[in-house]
């Protein structure tokens, strides 16, 4: 197990929380912490939580004594913090308070109610010390009692209440009351030279301080030397230790690994297997309803695009993706479609799921090999890929499904689509042919064809053949040669045009626009409002300018929806031609806009083709050449942003966001056609932005601003993490077991990068060469760059 020696200044990720693997954390009331290191009020050594909201704050902090002189900030000590281990439910830290004074402080979350600390204090000198050591506490309540001093079955504790919780921490050794400004427990320890000393706390938050109190007590009780041990066994097989020569990315990939199998929560009756939150920190966590089922998007559920990021997270945890899958297969009906969104307490997306569920279990079968387990899901995979194209998903029956919600699509802010912007159009997505289902469709029939190789059936090939085909045309029609990358197409017209206004108008009235258009072009009606109780009126367009002539759509108010700003509905017949547009039942002060859809928009989606290995290697090249690696579109500092052609100001937090599961896509893309080095540079511009929030804020970011490298969105998201998957996949390493490690290619990065798990070890060089040492002592130096499998001799 490595030991570390992380500091202030260093790269950081300092949440615990309850561990699914060693216990069984309450997915309803989940308390949920994060440590701080020289910062807070009073700036301390602390560990703060807020009950998932239902305390402005608990923070509970150290303070040192000797010879009248008391410390409490980090800054302070003569040796300041150090992060030694770290663990999703543990942390230790080192430091010396006073010189010669050493001290190890150890945290661990054993269960969703309780957190406990243990110190180790050495005497390094060669006198005798007395040295007082305080647990200090700060409650502010929503509703209830600060933390003060109370006594429970005779001994003193702290106790307070808030939200409906009473808190009570114990402190082992006959703690007295503190005498400092905060509510606080004291020991006096004598100390002769090089004597050792223990202090163990804990804390526990249930219903009634007697059940808290008991709780505390208990936890401080158990085998702190065999649950530490049990830890850091359990890590040493789901965790790679990834060496760089970069010590900065050598903690972003282990704080990412940990914080991912952090994520995770036990199953429930809706779930047959773990599933995971997007985000875990002390906001979050409690349930009003008690049942989880009130829980934000973040908790409400596992999506598909998530789940396949999280598959790269924990590369020696597959395991926990099998049963990801498995969750998903729980979910299907009898027409073969799967839920976009299953969730632990039963919540549903209630669409169909986003088609990368192929993809996820074909990177399950390459990393384990575990054909009982392809064969039992092939069929229900298969089932689920010709949900698809059912007549409720492809009505015209062209073979060419089209998106029902956003929400499926795993970009939320597509300003194409949503109407939560002012800058967004939220047209209707069933009216849009999109490139990226196209891709993933194609992506999921490969990975089918791929399955029924290995299990011999043969009899499935011709059919996924012929609807990959299709799904290759429609993609490669949707290339744009004079944009140099593909666009959206118009569901009927399969035509990809900029958007025009052809009516505005103040209040009700007729319009005569007059306007034609080549092969036809959907309309997007908008009305501008400030009234948050405006009517939806109703509108009627038609081709020619007198009425009665059969060639009008009539838009009623139920077929618009709110946006910001107003309302909003898309025609659902294609005009050549507008000669009129009418509209009743408007207010006087509001306005009315008529426009064609606008398709030209770009957006790191539309990249996805390149991930599906659909583009021909001189068009794969242009891609890159003048999209990928231009520096005006997707060659940002700090990674692709989401949309790099909207200039809006207002914007720009969602246009400049880098969302890592799309580049991860990419950058799989890029491997895949023969680009690794161009991948590490994609690689390095993630991990710059990474890096930079884990030493500014100490968390991962839902999001970061492709030129600035700030953090955006919720931290401690999972789609904020490191792409570790994404960097062993550019450096040709894949572990498959102790025994076996698959390699291919050569170290597209400036400096060896050594990667071990179990015993084994693969130092990948900065040439051709790697070396590969088994758990017996033996080693393996290959440097052929084809791919092959290395096993112990």
């Amino acid at each position: 197990m490595r030991d570390w020696a992380l500091g202030i200044g260093d790269p950081l990720h300092l949440t615990l929380a309850a561990d699914a693997r060693l216990a069984r954390p309450d997915y309803a009331n989940d308390h949920i912490w994060e440590m701080e290191i020289g910062s807070g009020d009073p700036a301390a050594l602390a560990i703060r939580t807020t009950y998932g909201l239902r305390a402005r704050g608990m923070r509970l902090f150290l303070r040192f004594g000797e010879l009248g002189k008391t410390l409490t900030n980090p800054a302070e000590f003569h040796t300041p913090p150090r992060l030694q281990r770290f663990h999703p439910n543990f942390l230790s830290l080192h430091f010396l308070p006073f010189d010669g004074l050493e001290v190890r402080a150890e945290y661990w979350i054993p269960e969703s109610h309780a957190a406990a600390a243990r110190l180790t204090l050495i005497n390094r000198t060669a006198f005798a010390r007395k040295i007082s050591v305080e647990l200090c506490g700060a409650l502010t309540p929503l509703d209830g009692q600060p933390l003060a001093h109370a006594q429970q079955q005779m001994v003193n504790v702290l106790a307070g209440q808030t939200g409906g919780l009473a808190p009570v921490v114990f402190m082992n050794g006959g703690p007295r009351p503190g005498a400092g400004p905060h509510p606080s427990l004291a020991l006096s320890l004598d100390l002769d030279p090089s004597a050792t000393r223990q202090v163990i706390w804990a804390e526990a938050a249930l219903d009634s301080a007697a059940a808290s109190f008991d709780l505390a007590r208990q936890v401080s009780l158990r085998p702190w030397e065999a649950e530490r041990a049990r830890i850091e066994m359990l890590d040493a097989g789901h965790v790679l230790d990834i060496r760089t020569g970069d010590p900065d990315w050598d903690a972003a990939l282990a704080f990412s690994q940990q914080a991912a199998l952090g994520l995770f929560y036990p199953s429930s009756q809706h779930l047959p297997n773990p599933s995971f939150v997007a985000a875990r920190q002390p906001d979050g966590g409690y349930s009003h309803k008690g049942d989880g089922s009130d829980y934000s998007p973040a908790w409400n559920g596992q999506s598909p695009l998530e789940s396949y990021y999280l598959s790269g997270l924990i590369p020696a945890a597959p395991h926990l993706i099998k049963g990801v899958l498995l969750n998903f297969l729980a979910t299907q009906a009898e027409d073969g479609s799967l839920d976009s969104k299953p969730g632990l307490a039963g919540q549903r997306g209630k669409s169909l799921a986003a088609p990368l569920l192929a993809s996820l279990a074909w990177k399950y079968y390459q990393a384990t090999h575990e054909e009982g387990f392809l064969g039992d899901v092939f069929p229900r995979l298969q089932a689920f890929f010709w949900a698809w194209f059912s007549e409720k998903h492809d009505p015209d029956r062209d073979g060419l499904p089209e998106w029902e919600h956003l929400l499926q699509t795993g970009f939320e802010d597509n300003p194409l689509f949503d109407v939560w912007h002012p800058w967004s159009q939220g047209v209707d997505i069933s009216t849009v042919r999109d490139p990226a289902l196209d891709s993933m469709l194609y992506r999921e029939a490969s990975a089918l064809i791929q399955m029924a190789e290995v299990l011999g059936q043969a009899e499935e090939l011709a059919r996924l053949h012929a609807q990959a085909a299709v799904l290759k045309a429609s993609v490669e029609a949707a290339w744009d040669a004079r944009k140099a990358s593909y666009s959206y197409r118009d569901r009927e017209t399969k035509l990809s045009q900029p958007g025009q206004v052809v009516a505005r108008h103040k209040g009700p009235g007729n319009m005569r626009p007059k306007v034609e258009f080549e092969g036809g072009a959907r309309l997007l009606v908008e009305i501008q409002t400030k009234s948050p109780a405006a009517s939806r009126p109703d509108v009627e367009i038609g081709e020619e300018v007198s009425r009665n002539t059969g060639d009008a759509e009539i838009i009623e108010g139920h077929d618009f929806q709110w946006r910001s700003g107003g309302l909003v509905a898309t025609s659902q017949r294609v005009f050549t031609r507008v000669g009129r547009v009418s509209v009743q039942e408007l207010d006087p002060k509001d306005r009315i806009v008529v426009r064609t859809v606008d398709l030209s928009g770009e957006n790191v989606t539309l990249l996805t083709p390149l991930w599906a290995g659909i583009p021909d290697a001189a068009r794969a090249k242009v891609l890159l050449g003048r999209s990928v690696l231009d520096a005006e579109h997707f060659d940002r500092p700090f990674g692709a942003p989401a949309l790099p052609g909207l200039a809006e100001p207002a914007a720009e937090t969602v246009a400049q966001g880098v969302q890592l599961p799309w580049n991860q896509l990419l950058g799989e893309g890029l491997l895949g056609y023969g680009y690794r080095q161009e991948a590490a540079r994609l690689i390095a511009h993630i991990m710059n932005a990474v890096i930079q929030s884990l030493r500014g804020s100490r968390a991962f970011y839902q999001r970061y601003h492709a030129e600035k490298g700030a953090g955006i969105g919720e931290r401690n998201a999972l789609s904020g993490m490191a792409p570790v998957g994404l960097f062993l996949q550019a450096l040709g390493v894949t572990i498959l077991s102790p025994t076996r490690v698959r390699l291919e290619g050569y170290n597209p990065f400036p400096w060896a990068v050594t990667v071990a798990y179990k015993g084994l070890k693969v130092v990948r060089g900065l040439g051709e060469s790697t070396e590969v040492t088994f758990p017996n002592g033996k080693s393996v130096t290959v440097s052929d760059p084809a791919p092959l499998v290395i096993s112990l001799p």
